[in-house]
């Protein structure tokens, strides 16, 4: 008997211990798969930033040589003075005929067929409401209550200070939202979860408001309306993409002029006004500052309280005091005899590629020895400034234009009539900001948290900087504070806190990258100020899919991506390759192929993790590179009649293009006119030191106009970008622009290209 109770004992020991080897076997499983889950989840983010950043990069580097441009042109006629205060400053929106009639909203007539929502001053919630409704239906709001919605939104917002304080005393709890991006559904989701704004609920949103999404204005509209019926418990920050330079690359102007093709550009000009108005700050309990980008080491709370932040239209370009205009002339005539030496633009006809101009690689300098000199424009470089100082008598007329423009405060209007002289001496009165002034602002909308310590250039995003742990505490303990909230960076999990709980990111669009890509999130602080945050997924698809399906569709999304960024770069590529391939064999290592590509596209990636899902195996680890471009180049020409060199060209440069083509569209009106078209050739020849007359303008512009409409058009323009990289390409090296002698050309060269 004793026997048999020990046998079964054994027995069930024996069972037990295969339970526990079998469960640990299967929990190590488990762990390593969602490692390898996690791994791929980080790669796969990584690419996303990485080409998001990239792309930032470009819009500054784009607006830096434009800004370049019109600091060394001298305008000969009060015309090319107009036309480049359009062009390249915030007064892109010149008063013609058309903009005269659209001026007055309360002349727009709203038909009786129109079906939206309808407004009436002062608001009321249920206008508020009615306006979620009908933008979840997919109305469409009139121009007119835009407009007049534009109108009371600015007057509220001329009268808030810099930096509002909030107190959860008057509130159940106030909730901080992050980025929307244009994404309404997410704000639909924030309403239906956490309840509609109201005197007991608070909200605050931190800015990025429009751009990338498609529904950027109906997100406006809905903020704007609930922060008039609610002053005191609705609050809206600034983001870096409230800035209509930024809108230029990003969507917003194109969805502003798509959606309201007549009353477009008077939209745009009220929105410019409006965004420069948003206040820079929140500060809950005078212990909690919500911001949208982050601090530096050098941001002074005493000081953003006091600028005058309207004179900060935009971030991409710092307008600094003025000088006389007789320095600008001399420093003109200065510039006219050095623009021979400078290189040709890289996306012009004459040049096929992005050569290394003195710009980058001052700027570059620039960020070795000055961190400030990293965000947009901001570098302190001595030819920069000495360029500023040129165009005192162009930003004298952008006063008068801006006067004449009717974008004072109410109530100041009648003095519209004053005589010129006393406008002139107005003009030359009022302030610009200062670089202290204009560096603080573009700091706080900029700048991102780092694990390390200090304060450094932030040159991933090329603008405001990277602050450390010491950076954040050092504030802290200066302004008596608790703690920072700041948005303007992606998280997977829509939130991250660092630096010691210090800094909480808070990110509210979900699905921001791709479905599944990340979730969205909001906070919600009560008066203990204990941050409590609440996640979502606004894509209800998501909520069907396992981890698994999620991040295999993500990964799917980001390395379709990437092999475009990949194909875009293939002549670049080659050449590095052949750099590596010494016995010119067409073979390379797999530690070189990684290197090779790091080289050339300065992602930062982990090419050595990404290289199966990029590259076929290869037993002896060797990579035959020139028919891997082949294959790269035949995913992308599966679906384009072009020829592989021309369609790398315009996968390159095709978003660079668009945001040219927006900018020489001073009006936006959809089409760059022949005008707008003299300007620009004059400009640029100016640069390039190219003698070239208006016949000759006319004839290139007209050869550009394929359907003779008499405008060129956004497909037009980069047709014609096609056809020129086509002649170069398929021609000799006399044949081709970038040869041809421009004393020699004469007007032939110009109408080839």
């Amino acid at each position: 008997m004793g026997s048999g109770t020990s046998t079964r004992h054994h027995s069930a020991f024996q069972n037990a211990e295969r339970t526990f080897k079998a469960a640990a076997l299967i929990q190590r499983w488990y762990r390593r798969y969602v490692a390898r889950l996690e791994m791929r989840r980080r790669c796969t983010w990584s690419i996303f930033q990485s080409i998001e950043y990239a792309g930032q990069q470009d819009q500054v580097k784009l607006h830096d040589f434009f800004s370049y441009l019109m600091d060394h042109f001298i305008p000969s006629s009060h015309n090319e003075r107009e036309f480049l205060t359009r062009m390249f400053t915030e007064d892109r929106f010149a008063q013609d005929s058309e903009m005269e009639k659209c001026s007055d909203y309360e002349s727009i007539e709203v038909p009786d067929s129109y079906t939206g929502p309808r407004l009436s001053f002062p608001l009321l919630p249920d206008h508020a409401t009615a306006l979620i409704e009908a933008f979840r239906l997919k109305q469409q709001l009139h121009a007119r209550y835009v407009l007049n919605l534009l109108y009371e939104t600015k007057k509220h917002l001329v009268q808030l200070p810099n930096i509002n304080r909030v107190s959860t005393c008057y509130s159940e709890e106030i909730t901080v939202c992050g980025d929307l991006h244009g994404q309404l559904d997410d704000l639909i989701f924030i309403f239906y979860k956490n309840g509609l704004p109201s005197p007991e609920r608070s909200y605050v949103f931190n800015g990025d408001f429009v751009d990338r999404g498609k529904d950027s204005v109906e997100i406006l509209m809905i903020l704007f309306a609930f922060m008039l019926v609610y002053p005191k418990e609705f609050h809206l920050n600034r983001g870096n993409h409230e800035d209509h330079m930024v809108n230029l690359r990003y969507g917003f102007t194109k969805e502003v002029m798509n959606k309201y093709k007549i009353h477009g550009k008077e939209i745009l000009r009220t929105l410019q006004d409006v965004f420069c108005w948003l206040p820079l700050a929140t500060l809950i309990d005078e212990k909690v500052l919500i911001l949208h980008g982050g601090v530096s080491d050098i941001t002074d709370l005493e000081l953003l309280d006091k600028i005058e932040r309207n004179k900060i239209v935009s971030t991409m370009r710092c307008k600094t005091r003025q000088k006389s205009e007789k320095q600008m002339e001399e420093k003109g005539k200065a510039n006219r005899k050095s623009s021979a030496q400078e290189p040709i633009p890289w996306f012009l006809p004459q040049s096929r590629s992005l050569p290394s101009s003195p710009l980058r690689l001052s700027s570059y300098k620039a960020h070795k020895t000055n961190r400030s000199s990293s965000i947009p424009c901001g570098g302190c470089l001595d030819w920069r400034e000495l360029s500023r100082q040129v165009r005192s008598s162009v930003e004298l007329e952008l006063e008068r234009c801006r006067q004449q423009a009717g974008l004072l405060v109410t109530g100041q209007k009648e003095e519209a009539s004053r005589s010129a002289a006393e406008a002139d001496s107005e003009a030359g009165e009022l302030q610009k900001p200062t670089q202290e002034e204009w560096r603080q602002v573009v700091d706080i909308l900029w700048s991102d948290p780092m694990a390390q310590e200090g304060c450094k250039a932030n040159t991933i995003r090329g603008g405001g900087c990277y602050f450390g742990p010491d950076v954040t505490q050092q504030l802290l303990q200066k302004y008596n504070l608790q703690f920072l909230i700041r948005s303007h960076e992606c998280k997977p999990e829509g939130y991250e806190f660092c630096h010691n709980r210090k800094v909480l990111t808070i990110f509210s669009a979900s699905n921001y990258y791709e479905v599944g890509s990340n979730r969205g999130a909001y906070v919600k602080l009560g008066p203990a100020l204990t941050p409590h945050i609440v996640q979502y997924q606004a894509n209800k698809v998501t909520n069907t899919l396992t981890m698994r399906q999620r991040i295999s569709r993500v990964e799917e999304s980001a390395l379709r991506a990437l092999r475009e960024k990949l194909f875009a770069h293939s002549s670049d590529l080659l050449s590095e390759f052949k750099k590596h391939d010494a016995d010119k064999v067409g073979l390379i290592t797999l530690s070189d192929w990684a290197a090779a590509v790091e080289s050339v596209l300065h992602l930062g990636l982990p090419w050595r993790m990404l290289r199966s899902q990029l590259v076929n195996s290869s037993a002896d680890n060797m990579l035959e590179y020139k028919s891997w471009l082949k294959n790269l180049a035949k995913e992308q020409l599966s679906h384009e009649n072009i020829q592989s060199s021309l369609l790398e060209t315009l996968y390159r440069n095709r978003s660079n293009l668009e945001t040219i083509f927006r900018i020489i569209d001073s009006d936006h009106s959809g089409f760059i006119s022949l005008d707008e078209f003299r300007q620009t050739w004059k400009l640029l020849s100016s640069h390039m030191n190219i003698d070239i007359t208006d016949d000759c303008i006319c004839d290139l512009a007209r050869s550009i106009d394929f359907n003779k409409d008499g405008h060129i058009d956004i497909n037009e323009f980069l047709e014609a970008f096609r056809l020129v990289e086509k002649s170069c390409l398929e021609g000799d090296t006399s044949e081709c622009p970038q040869a041809t002698n421009a004393k020699d050309s004469g007007c032939n060269s110009p109408g080839a290209c």
